[in-house]
Formats: structure tokens, C-alpha cells, sequence
């Protein structure tokens, strides 16, 4: 589903050059849960920005599910944004003059999206346990309420995959806890979902963990060995 070849990426200021990540390689195969692990500054977000067709990269490939898009153009990015991809932020990123239900339909609306809005909106909610909070902005509503509808967002154009950078690390371990629930959920149902995080015990409710040092993949391994999957 989803492939990277000798990705490179260099951010660039007059006559500064700075190297984020150097040839990357990674495959990710259709209904996988991986989290993507490393200290700040080690290219962790860079990398899931690319994978999510919000940044491109210098030199190298991207090819999701099976169509090249390092070359492709604002619009048909912002498309296949919209088509196959939902996203989760450390910040949350909420509207605050919006309810529950209008910040989850944004997508929707960006994406001129037809039907009866809300209702689906209420459905997703629903689905994350918020089904009666649905009327409330977001200071209404706790640190880990507001990554739920965060995550409702993200479902809502029924994306094949969920991209998340640091979705706990605003949260308190009961709250972190619960998403990771939602996330095992939704692993369950068939979504492939890869996380950033730099939290071990996070990475460790995966099913692979791809650490990052100084913008290369140094170690790619399983979370459990396949005798241990198998109990």
C-alpha cells in the first residue's frame, strides 16, 4: 500500500542546508499498525508528512497504493488527501467556535461532499464514544474527549489509511490508553494505521516499530516474535 525508495528530504534557508531525512526505504503493507519511533528532531514528522502528501520529498520515491506521487501537483495531492487519508495531531487542531459534530464535518465540507452531514457526523462520533457530546465545543470537552473527535474527523471520509503524529502526547495515560484502544479498533476493522510517537509503551501496542536516528530508518522489527503473535 503504501512504499518509500532512497527518500531523501533537505530543508533549505539562503545558503543553509539541512538534511531531515536520508535515503529512506520502508514498505507498508494494507491493514498494518506500525509506529514510526524516535527522539525530536530525527525526522519522524517529516516522514509522515510526506507519507501523508502534505510535503514532498528532494530526491527519491513515493508510491501509494501503487501510483507514483512524489511529482504529482498541489491539486492532485490535496486529492488523494482527501480520497484515501485521514489524519490525527498531537494538538488536536479543533475549530474552538465549533461543536463536536461541526468540527468532524470539515472534511466534508472542504471535500463538497453530498448527503445529510451531520448524520454522518454523529455516526463517527458515535463510534469513539461521544455520541452525547456531540453539541459541545471543544473547552466543553476533556484533553482526551478532544482527541476523539479529532480521530472522528479523521474517519470521516472513510479513509484506508490513518496517519498520527504524537496522537497521545497531549494525554494523560488513562486518556493516551483509550485512543490506543480506538486505534486497536480500527486495526481490527482492516484501516492501516501508522503512528509517530517517541513513547516506547505506545510503540509497543503496535505491530511493528520502525526507529529513526539522524533521518535514517536504523531498525525495523516486529513488536512481537511471530510465536508470541501466534498466543
Amino acid at each position: 500500500m503504501i512504499e518509500v525508495k532512497n527518500l531523501s528530504k533537505v530543508f533549505r534557508k539562503e545558503s543553509i542546508e539541512v538534511q531531515v531525512l536520508q535515503d529512506v526505504s520502508l514498505s507498508v503493507q494494507k491493514g498494518e499498525f506500525i509506529a514510526i519511533m524516535a527522539p525530536s528532531g530525527m525526522g519522524k514528522s517529516t516522514l509522515l508528512n510526506i507519507l501523508g502528501c502534505l510535503d514532498k520529498p528532494s530526491s527519491g520515491e513515493y508510491i501509494l497504493d501503487g501510483v507514483p506521487v512524489q511529482d504529482m501537483d498541489d491539486d492532485e495531492l490535496s486529492r488523494i488527501r482527501n480520497e484515501k487519508i485521514g489524519f490525527v495531531f498531537q494538538s488536536f487542531h479543533l475549530l474552538p467556535r465549533m461543536t463536536a459534530w461541526e468540527n468532524v464535518i470539515l472534511p466534508l465540507i472542504y471535500g463538497d461532499s453530498d448527503g445529510d452531514l451531520k448524520d454522518r457526523a454523529v455516526k463517527v462520533l458515535t463510534s469513539v464514544g461521544l455520541a452525547d457530546r456531540m453539541d459541545h465545543l471543544p473547552r466543553e470537552l476533556s484533553g482526551g474527549q478532544q482527541q476523539r473527535v479529532a480521530i472522528a474527523r479523521s474517519l470521516i471520509n472513510n479513509p484506508r489509511i490513518i496517519l498520527a503524529d504524537e496522537p497521545t502526547g497531549n494525554l494523560d495515560s488513562a486518556s493516551g490508553q483509550e485512543i490506543m484502544k480506538i486505534f486497536r479498533e480500527l486495526h481490527s476493522s482492516g484501516t492501516t494505521l501508522v503512528i509517530v510517537t517517541h513513547d516506547m509503551d505506545v510503540a509497543r501496542q503496535t505491530d511493528r516499530i520502525v526507529e529513526m536516528k539522524d533521518g535514517r530508518i536504523s531498525n525495523d522489527r516486529p513488536t512481537r516474535s511471530p510465536v508470541e503473535a501466534a498466543i
